[in-house]
């Protein structure tokens, strides 16, 4: 899955997608944001409408 247009995407789903992606393909948010070249902050943000924070202790959106 493409999420270089994360900021159109269900925000569940986007959450979804990215800790799906961050345990099984990356090791952390900023190896992902890296390969898809697109901008953490905003990622954070979108995420955030819906109520979801980034923890990184455990490298994952809750």
């Amino acid at each position: 899955m493409d999420l270089s247009k994360f900021e159109t995407m269900d925000t569940v789903m986007l959450m979804s997608i990215v800790n799906m992606k961050i345990r099984d393909e990356f090791n952390t948010l900023d190896d992902l944001v890296k390969f898809f070249d697109i901008d953490r902050e905003q990622l954070i943000a979108k995420l955030a409408t819906a109520g979801f924070d980034f923890l990184p202790e455990v490298q994952q959106f809750r």
